[in-house]
């Protein structure tokens, strides 16, 4: 069994845009924009448990921020075992995250993700 700890270098910056966007749409109360980068963010990091965990407390805060009620007792769970199943490679890869998918349902990864993963040479789940 592999275990995950650190995103790869390369990696990392599309992580980061992702965030960044983020924190820009929600700035502008854009918030079907911030949510869809925390999704893709979710996406690429949901393989490595610091960055898999972090969005997860994102989308918390986002919940409590749109006073999502379903939001915020979805992410909870997702807090306290994301991370973990993370390390242990036992993710269900392309899943968006959000309290509005089950939270070990596999999903297809979205082409422009699938580019980025290419483009870094990292695996979705690697």
């Amino acid at each position: 069994m592999k275990l995950n700890t650190i995103m790869p270098a390369r990696l990392q910056p599309y992580f980061e845009q992702e965030l960044r966007a983020y924190r820009a749409a929600l700035e502008k109360n854009q918030f079907s924009i911030a949510w869809r980068h925390l999704e893709r963010a979710h996406i690429i990091g949901q393989a490595y448990p610091w960055e898999h965990s972090y969005v997860h407390w994102k989308m918390l805060f986002f919940g409590i921020r749109i006073k999502s009620t379903k939001e915020v007792i979805g992410q909870i769970p997702r807090l306290l075992v994301g991370g973990v199943k993370s390390f242990v490679g036992k993710i269900p890869v392309g899943n968006t995250g959000g309290a509005n998918v089950p939270p070990l349902k596999p999903m297809t990864i979205p082409d422009e993700i699938m580019d980025i993963f290419k483009k870094s040479g990292v695996k979705p789940l690697a």
